[in-house]
């Protein structure tokens, strides 16, 4: 029997999640939460397509609207995330949740349908390679996950050390804030609201959660740790040499055994600190590891960049993400890569605008870049 799909209600949330956390394609991205994160946090129209039979749920596609002057009108799964499309127990669920979605683009006459998947279908749709993801698992032992680390980005964690450099939980999104939106202006992004970030802190709670990476106040020579020194909390450094100034961050999602660094960023005094963001990313391996987590989701990145690179040289090996598009009133899929020529002189004037004007202009623009 072919399923029948529907929008789905705030109701469905209890059996929504309890379907994305046992369906093997299904991503953090699909949680019900999201809705309520891209109302409240951008004002975006959201479509949660629930696909269901006798048996209960059997498919689900998370779409909302982006309306934007500068980027036009898209229906995608999902805005802000980097996975998305559709998570289906079975083909006939799948074909029945495509059908309504591609109904439903018509219907709004957007310019393109965007579904993120993880992997390729066989729909014949419209398919973008731009980016790339870059997952692996890790062990329960941290001097296996250490090993794995190529031995030039090992040489720059024990440097990141020898700088004084220490991780920390933090509740909040303030410091984070801090450091992220001063991090995008000087790559030339406008960065959203601070209270995006307090949003899904609230509606996502443990499943959320940021890392802040410091430096200690008292910055003399420590001497060179040997790699024996990364597998232990380093905090004891702010305690030898001073709580000193926050350097870099990350805000990291939970789902099943995975964690995924998803909004990081160093400040730009950062460039000067040896291994600072490696030593971002092995903090939140190690302490990953240690509570049981398996998998390691260094998120997307385009081919040809800064992020690719490092990704890659820490030793993890890319993955083409196939975001495929139907088209209702565009002739092509949305051009919104940042390297684009068309976008390039906006690029280079954002990264010189003053950090407090960025701030204030950037949200505007920010809600319209998912």
């Amino acid at each position: 029997m072919t399923p029948s799909v529907r929008i789905a209600t705030p109701a469905d949330a209890p059996t929504w999640d309890a379907f994305v956390e046992a369906c093997p394609s299904a991503t953090f991205f699909h949680k019900f939460g999201w809705e309520e994160v891209l109302q409240r946090a951008f004002g975006h129209r959201t479509h949660f397509l629930l696909a269901e039979d006798s048996d209960g749920i059997q498919g689900v596609l998370p779409l909302a609207e982006v309306r934007s002057r500068l980027f036009g009108h898209r229906l995608c799964s999902l805005p802000f995330c980097v996975y998305g499309g559709i998570a289906a127990n079975s083909p006939a669920a799948s074909e029945a949740l495509r059908a309504a979605a591609t109904a439903l683009a018509q219907q709004e006459q957007v310019d393109a349908l965007e579904l993120r998947h993880t992997a390729p279908t066989d729909s014949g749709w419209p398919v973008k390679e731009l980016y790339f993801t870059f997952r692996k698992a890790i062990s329960n032992d941290n001097s296996a996950n250490l090993k794995a680390i190529p031995n030039r980005q090992r040489a720059m964690l024990r440097k990141g050390l020898a700088e004084g450099l220490y991780g920390e939980l933090d509740d909040g999104v303030d410091r984070l804030y801090r450091v992220y939106a001063e991090s995008l202006r000087n790559l030339g992004t406008p960065v959203f609201s601070k209270r995006y970030l307090r949003i899904l802190r609230e509606v996502f709670g443990d499943d959320c959660r940021v890392l802040m990476i410091r430096q200690a106040a008292d910055r003399a020579p420590l001497g060179k740790p040997d790699d024996s020194a990364l597998l232990s909390p380093p905090e004891r450094i702010s305690e030898k040499r001073g709580a000193g100034e926050d350097v870099a961050a990350v805000l990291s999602f939970y789902f099943r055994d995975e964690v995924l660094p998803y909004y990081g960023g160093s400040i730009g005094r950062a460039r000067h600190i040896k291994g600072c963001n490696h030593f971002l990313y092995w903090d939140l391996m190690r302490r990953s590891a240690e509570e049981g987590i398996t998998s390691f989701d260094f998120g997307r990145s385009k081919q040809g960049t800064g992020p690719f690179a490092f990704k890659k040289h820490f030793g993890f090996e890319p993955q083409a993400l196939p975001y495929e598009y139907h088209l209702v009133t565009a002739d092509a899929p949305p051009d919104m890569n940042p390297n684009s020529p068309k976008y390039r002189l906006l690029v280079n004037a954002w990264q010189k605008l003053p950090l407090p004007l960025a701030n204030l202009l950037g949200p505007p623009l920010a809600r319209s870049l998912g």
